[in-house]
């Protein structure tokens, strides 16, 4: 079990991107993705999950109205689509799943995940 993260990148505040998470080894309609970040001297905050089939979507506060989360299952790729973004958004992305087939709930603990992708830096600056 294998998740690549892409798509970070360098942005002024105000701007938009969009992150992509391609797993291996399993099709993301079957499991539960969330996407966390992480920045130096904080702790890792989960951003946004979708589930498995239905694609029950969840935010953070800190997230809500700016960042999408969605799922394409013919690509098998979950997307974390922000906008707005403020410089408090810079770090490292990451993705993740549990791995627990078809349990169709999800959550933003990251203890509750247990394989996860290496991430992709986001920098939000001027």
């Amino acid at each position: 079990v294998q998740l690549q993260a892409s798509g970070g990148g360098l942005v002024q505040p105000g701007g938009s991107l969009r992150l992509s998470c391609v797993p291996s080894g399993f099709r993301v309609y079957y499991y539960a993705i969330g996407w966390f970040r992480e920045a130096p001297g904080k702790e890792r905050e989960g951003v946004a999950c979708i589930t498995s089939r239905d694609g029950t979507r969840s935010y953070a506060d800190s997230v809500k109205g700016r960042f999408t989360i969605s799922r394409d299952n013919a690509e098998n790729t979950v997307f974390l689509e922000m906008k707005g973004l403020k410089p408090e958004d810079t770090g490292v992305y990451r993705c993740a799943t549990d791995y627990v087939i078809l349990k169709d709930v999800c959550g933003l603990g990251d203890h509750e995940y247990e394989y996860w992708g290496q991430g992709t830096q986001v920098t939000v600056s001027s």
